[in-house]
């Protein structure tokens, strides 16, 4: 029997990390952990694991966290069309993928 994965966040959408305190915008999303191995500490790794470029103080980076250390932004809700832009390819349907990776 085969586990299908449901990922809570989308493409552009912008979170925030529970606690390390920093908000960003998801550009990448695994199905689970893609990490070393060994590397989840007390989170599980059967979980979608999102790369979200964070914005802080002192520039940008992209951090590697579980959905269950995310939650939604309710500060912040989207992308400026800018950002958008900058970041991401948009098909015509209006999906989302990296700059790096085509849309199939």
């Amino acid at each position: 029997m085969t586990q299908e994965t449901v990922a809570k966040f989308g493409l552009g959408q912008i979170v925030r990390h529970r606690d390390d305190a920093f908000r960003g915008v998801v550009i990448d999303i695994d199905a689970s952990y893609a990490g070393m191995p060994g590397e989840t500490g007390e989170i599980t790794p059967d979980q979608p694991f999102y790369q979200v470029l964070a914005i802080g103080p002192d520039g940008g980076f992209v951090a590697y966290a579980a959905e269950t250390a995310l939650e939604h932004d309710p500060e912040l809700s989207a992308l400026t069309r800018e950002a958008e832009t900058r970041w991401f390819t948009v098909d015509s349907r209006g999906r989302h993928a990296p700059k790096a990776f085509a849309i199939h």
